[in-house]
């Protein structure tokens, strides 16, 4: 088995693990992590984008949420790297993806997010649905 993937949900999960594991070589690695972000709070991630992307602009520029996603990744401090492109013409991220993000590190960036589109004027229209 050159990789494998088990998400515990019930004892038979953690039971294949467990096999696994005892019958895994010396030498294998194995890998704990936390639960992934949730559907719902990567629903809530792109919405809250979308409304930043739709209603600032960054030092004069209109950024894609993309681009917002980026900036807000980067102030979590969450392993971003920018190294010079091949060209050096410019700059590339070889920061992490969102989609790693455990549960626990989504919230911090939602709540990231939150606080700076509050600061700055932004109407989430997520929150205004919830209260309709």
């Amino acid at each position: 088995m050159s990789k494998a993937l088990v998400t515990i949900r019930g004892k038979a999960d953690r039971e294949r693990a467990s096999k696994w594991v005892e019958l895994a070589p010396f030498g294998t690695r194995i890998e704990f992590r936390a639960p992934k972000r949730s559907v719902p709070q990567n629903d809530r991630m792109w919405s809250c984008l979308s409304d930043i992307a739709t209603q600032t602009t960054w030092h004069g520029v209109r950024l894609s949420t993309e681009d917002w996603k980026l900036i807000f990744m980067d102030a979590l401090n969450r392993e971003m790297r920018i190294v010079p492109n091949l060209e050096g013409t410019g700059f590339v991220n070889l920061g992490r993806s969102s989609s790693n993000l455990s549960k626990a590190e989504m919230s911090d960036l939602l709540e990231l997010i939150m606080a700076w589109g509050t600061q700055n004027g932004i109407v989430f229209h997520d929150d205004a649905e919830r209260a309709a």
